[in-house]
């Protein structure tokens, strides 16, 4: 273990400890406030360019396994906690955290006050950060986060993204053939939708809408993803063509694309939403549940036209946005998880709305 430096943008710093990977590494910091699901936040496309901070004191005491990857690949810049647990106990594991950590060139930190820590990231918001073990000087630390992009204005989507279109087949018959547009998918996703008789036909994220409706699918799902929605334009205006062709569900990311493509706007939250315990209220089914979330950008209220979009969750946290749904077309959107990966099965129905919708929307047809 090697001596290490955590610095903020805006000069705060912390000491501890990395594991094997030394070196430096940068990205934005923010806290995820779950107590499990750690090798799922890990591997979540979403997190792709940011640092994240996990607010439960003691990670890794169940070690990580090959069932519970949200993707191929690790996707975080970096990992800090207070203390890795290095004793793991649970009949599905398959190495350590701190194994899988090294294996997969993560640069790791621990003896980190993580308390203190998203204590400041709360009061001062998520900034980018810097983790070094060979650079402890202020102003050389500060030059390198200046010279390093902002989260606005960044399009992670091209990087995450598939390269090829591919199928993820149906647990069973097929009895619907879906079109998922890709900007950094989960598996949890295609595991629900499969299990529920979907053929998915998972496109690369700067597919057009002809290519989509090429393939005659009987639904479109937009994905999740990092980065700055209002920039992947490309994505945006796929949906803008699908838009009244076909019906449209839309997860995190998905969400604000379709509200993007239903030409309101985006802004970014003060430090996001990361964890597995934040309250929606759900104005359908006069229900509140309890969500897993990963976003640090959000719809504007103000900018949808109340006339054609209406909003059918919130977050009964900061009252933002957490759902959209258009009033004519066959189209709508939730801005947390609920594949829950990690996370409470409470919203989970929502995959049943969609395929309730396709079911109305072919009925319609046959008229």
């Amino acid at each position: 273990m090697k001596e290490a430096i955590l610095y903020l943008q805006d000069g705060k710093s912390f000491r501890g400890r990395t594991l094997k990977e030394t070196g430096e590494t940068a990205g934005e910091a923010v806290f995820n406030t779950a107590m499990t699901g750690y090798q799922e936040v890990l591997t979540d496309p979403s997190y792709t360019g940011q640092i994240v901070v996990m607010t439960y004191p003691l990670i890794g005491n169940y070690g990580v396994n090959d069932q519970d990857v949200e993707s191929d690949a690790v996707h975080v810049k970096g990992f800090v906690v207070k203390e890795f647990c290095r004793r793991h106990s649970n009949w599905r594991a398959k190495k350590s955290l701190t194994d899988y950590l090294n294996d997969n060139k993560i640069i790791a930190m621990e003896g980190v006050d993580t308390r203190a820590l998203t204590r400041h990231l709360r009061m001062s918001g998520a900034m980018k950060a810097i983790i070094s073990t060979e650079d402890f000087d202020p102003k050389s630390l500060q030059q390198k986060l200046d010279a390093m992009p902002s989260m606005e204005g960044m399009d992670f989507v091209k990087d995450v993204s598939t390269l090829k279109k591919y199928v993820w087949k149906s647990h069973g018959p097929r009895a619907y053939k879906i079109a998922a547009i890709d900007c950094g998918i989960k598996f949890n996703i295609l595991r629900i939708l499969s299990s529920m008789g979907c053929e998915v036909h998972v496109f690369p994220a700067k597919a057009s809408s002809k290519e989509i409706m090429a393939i005659k699918p009987d639904g479109v799902f937009l994905s999740n993803g990092p980065g700055d929605p209002a920039v992947v334009t490309y994505v945006i205006d796929t949906v803008k063509g699908l838009l009244g062709k076909t019906p449209i569900f839309g997860i995190c990311l998905g969400n604000q694309i379709l509200g993007l493509a239903l030409d309101g706007k985006t802004y970014k939250l003060k430090f996001g939403h990361h964890g597995a315990n934040h309250p929606v209220k759900d104005f359908e089914g006069n229900r509140i549940a309890v969500t897993s979330q990963n976003h640090g950008f959000c719809v504007d209220v103000k900018s949808l036209d109340l006339g054609e979009v209406e909003v059918i969750h919130v977050n009964l946290n900061d009252q933002s946005v957490e759902g959209i749904r258009h009033k004519h077309f066959p189209a709508f959107s939730i801005q947390y998880h609920p594949e829950a990966a990690p996370g409470p099965h409470d919203a989970k129905y929502l995959f049943s709305q969609f395929i309730e919708m396709i079911d109305k929307h072919k009925n319609a047809q046959t008229r």
